[in-house]
């Protein structure tokens, strides 16, 4: 069985991060997230950055708010001859507690996925250089 690549990234989101009212943060912000995973799945597997091509599902799932810890993961699934289909996740982990002080948080027994999505990047033949 072959084994599964990998990226990994947890970040605080932060007020600059946010765009709306009450500290809402923007959902193409796990979208960047998501495209940094995927450049850095295409570096291992192909030793080039490539180019996300398409997302071809994303589902917001739970709002984000400035001050939380966002969790990301993307994995290939599947490899073409210069295709890469990708699946990522990111989840809230740790949440601001404002209502008991201004720098209380909490790390939650269960993350809330707030994000799944899936998609497509390319390494053209003359930039593979692994694998």
């Amino acid at each position: 069985m072959e084994k599964k690549i990998k990226s990994f990234i947890r970040v605080r989101m932060s007020a600059h991060d946010a765009h709306y009212g009450g500290n809402l943060v923007d959902g193409a912000r796990m979208l960047n997230l998501f495209g940094d995973i995927a450049t850095e799945l295409l570096i291992i597997n192909d030793g080039d950055e490539g180019l996300f091509v398409a997302y071809d599902n994303v589902e917001f799932t739970a709002p984000v708010y400035a001050g939380e810890y966002i969790e990301a993961e993307g994995w290939i699934t599947k490899k073409g001859n210069t295709s890469r289909k990708m699946e990522f996740v990111a989840k809230k982990v740790i949440v601001p507690r404002t209502d008991i002080s201004e720098s209380a948080c909490d790390i939650l027994e269960e993350p809330v996925i707030v994000c799944k999505a899936s998609g497509t990047c390319v390494v053209t033949k003359e930039n593979q250089r692994k694998g």
